[in-house]
């Protein structure tokens, strides 16, 4: 009787619970996009979105409402082979401001929390690789992962929902049809392999292959014991015109991991009191913190003097201690590394030696140098060292990580450097152009952001820019110009550049380039470049510098040039011999470089081929004119006599 009672309360239960599914599936019918393929269908990776709850939130505001939100975004692995380093790209598009994500951590290397209006990607932290249900039998734990996100979104109400545009596999070798919905809430996509795909790693390789990207930096696990490991950590410069100066490379311990010593590198603080107040201080009751070097979440690692290089205590690693100098490939293959070592404690529950965690969310930069983005550590085969024994034999890392970083423009950024066009056949420069590379924060009552810079003579260039005005309110008046009121703003550029089209003959011409350094910091081993679209097969010669063609990504176009031995320093800004009267004096090299018409027939050089397109210092990307200048073929021929004249007479408006 019991059994009939209990099998009759199941049966009803159930026959309610379908029931409850088809009213639900009726009243959803109304819903424009036909549902996606289910997961139990889907025979390749499925991915869904599902939004879960939200809620208003202060302040209150009719044109942009801040609400909550809470979703799931679930990668299921169906198909026949391990996705490894699974990465999802998911469209937000409500201006969403994402506080937090289980499992998973930015692919892009940015730290929670973080805008994602834009959209990002989710790479997998800690599961990164998601097994076949045939190796696991079918182990949800194993083939699945589910990211809880939680965040902000802005100027979407109940009833609405705040979902994505579309969501998307990001890992290569697959095709992703656009995301359908799944009721009111929830979007799904089945993601399956692309036939025409090659990859480069074969199904039985235990770890992916390494990437190659601008930079490169490598984690490796030297040693390890229970409670602590050393780890290498080797930064590789792959781009030929990028570098770094003075370098700051900061990540994030996702396991409460501290730093207790290294060897090659230091930390930009020195800090232990997050561990003495913290569960580290707790755990390690017999450690003496005051050795520790840093216990920060996101620590920043910065380089150490040469001086240090022989040092016992902190130096003696290969390619340590260059004062943060990491030069291109193609100027030098010795100094494009830098490697340190660190010691790391970790904290329960792994609390043995073969539990081992990367830190996430890498980022480096320098100065004056180009933006790196970074993806998340990719584990690879461990990497082998020569025997430090001296044996002709290797030792194996016990396990290995990679972080590929490649060049980046940031949204907004402005250049660090800028460029003025002259000429043989005008006398006048065109400078750097206005707020090049970014304006000054109060400009109300001082200068126009708006204005175009106005022609300077070329005696101009070696004033600072706030000692120019009177020079180019003179030079435009022996012209016959207006200039703008107010005057237009500086360049604010660190670095500025002249390109001087020196002579021009039937079997060749020739330019000068100057660099100017406006700002304090010295540039030890600086490098330049220019891109050439027509000129560069014609490059014959530099005088006082080291020149030499270039072939980036398969076109010979880029001329790169660097000081000679002994004269690679560019000197920062200093005062003039008279600080109360003179203007600060920049430091400046300058070249000739020679060009040939030989192999570049028809060449105009005159209407603008004989200047750059693109032009580079210390791999930044430089602000150019927007004008050349002109072929004035009316100058008169006293125009130097008014040149030497206006210099007289600035020189005494300025020593008065």
């Amino acid at each position: 009787m019991a059994f009939y009672l209990n099998y009759n309360t199941h049966f009803f239960f159930k026959f309610s619970l379908l029931f409850s599914l088809l009213s639900f599936s009726f009243s959803q019918s109304d819903v424009v996009e036909a549902p996606s393929p289910a997961a139990d269908s889907c025979n390749g990776i499925f991915l869904s979105y599902a939004y879960s709850s939200g809620t208003k939130l202060k302040p209150t505001d009719p044109t942009h409402q801040p609400y909550r939100f809470e979703s799931v975004l679930t990668v299921l692995n169906n198909g026949d082979e391990e996705l490894k380093s699974w990465k999802v790209s998911v469209e937000f598009q409500n201006d969403e401001f994402l506080v937090s994500a289980s499992n998973a951590v930015l692919a892009d290397g940015t730290s929670l929390p973080a805008n994602v209006g834009n959209g990002t990607v989710f790479a997998g932290f800690p599961m990164s690789d998601l097994k076949t249900a045939i190796e696991t039998a079918g182990d949800l734990t194993q083939m699945q992962v589910q990211v809880q996100l939680l965040g902000t979104q802005f100027g979407v109400a109940a009833p609405d929902v705040p979902l994505p545009k579309n969501i998307q596999l990001a890992n290569d070798g697959f095709i992703c049809p656009k995301a359908s919905m799944q009721g009111k809430n929830e979007m799904q996509v089945c993601c399956r392999k692309d036939p025409k795909f090659k990859a480069n790693v074969t199904v039985d390789e235990e770890f992916l292959p390494k990437q190659s990207g601008d930079l490169t930096i490598m984690y490796d696990v030297t040693r390890t014991y229970d409670s602590n490991y050393w780890a290498q950590v080797t930064v590789l410069n792959h781009n030929p015109l990028g570098r770094l100066d003075n370098w700051k490379l900061s990540f994030d311990w996702m396991r409460d991991e501290f730093i207790y010593t290294m060897k090659g590198a230091y930390p930009y603080v020195v800090d232990s009191s997050d561990c003495i107040f913290g569960t580290q201080g707790q755990h390690y009751r017999d450690l003496d913190f005051a050795n520790v070097l840093n216990c920060e979440r996101r620590p920043t690692i910065i380089d150490l003097p040469p001086t240090k290089a022989n040092d016992t205590t902190l130096g003696l690693i290969p390619n340590c201690c260059r004062n943060g100098t990491i030069l291109p490939p193609s100027m030098d293959p010795s100094k494009s590394s830098s490697v340190f070592q660190m010691q790391v404690f970790k904290m329960p529950p792994d609390l043995n030696r073969s539990e081992l965690s990367p830190p996430q969310n890498w980022k480096i930069n320098g100065t004056l140098n180009p933006d790196y983005k970074c993806g998340p550590p990719i584990r690879v085969s461990p990497s082998q060292f020569p025997d430090p024994s001296g044996l002709p034999s290797n030792t194996t890392a016990v396990a290995s990580w990679q972080v590929v970083c490649n060049i980046t423009q940031p949204k907004g950024a402005s250049p660090k450097c800028c460029v003025s066009f002259s000429s043989y056949y005008n006398d006048s420069v065109v400078p750097c152009r206005t707020c090049a590379c970014g304006c000054p924060s109060n400009t109300a009552r001082t200068c126009s952001t708006t204005a175009p810079a106005v022609l300077l003579p070329p005696e101009a260039l070696l004033f600072p820019f706030e000692n120019r005005t009177a020079m180019a309110q003179a030079w435009a008046d022996l012209k016959h110009r207006t200039v703008p009121k107010p005057m237009p703003c500086g360049d604010n550029c660190g670095v500025s550049i002249n390109w001087h089209v020196l002579t021009d003959y039937s079997r060749g011409w020739s330019a000068r380039i100057t660099i100017f350094n406006w700002d304090e910091t010295a540039f030890p081993d600086w490098f330049a470049a220019v891109q050439m679209d027509k000129a560069t097969r014609g490059f014959q010669k530099m005088y006082s510098f080291n020149g030499s063609a270039l072939e980036l990504n398969g076109v010979n176009n880029t001329i790169i040039m660097q000081g000679l031995p002994g004269l690679n320093y560019i000197v920062g800004e200093t005062d003039g011999a008279n600080p109360k009267k003179d203007p600060r004096v920049p430091g400046k090299q300058q070249t000739v470089i020679s060009f040939t018409k030989k192999n570049t027939p028809g060449i105009n050089v005159a209407a603008g081929e004989g200047f750059p397109s693109k032009v580079f210092f210390n791999g930044e990307e430089c602000a150019l004119p927007s004008v050349f200048p002109t072929n004035n073929s009316n100058r008169e021929g006293f125009t130097t006599i008014l040149s030497i004249f206006l210099a007289v007479f600035v020189f005494i408006m300025l020593h008065q």
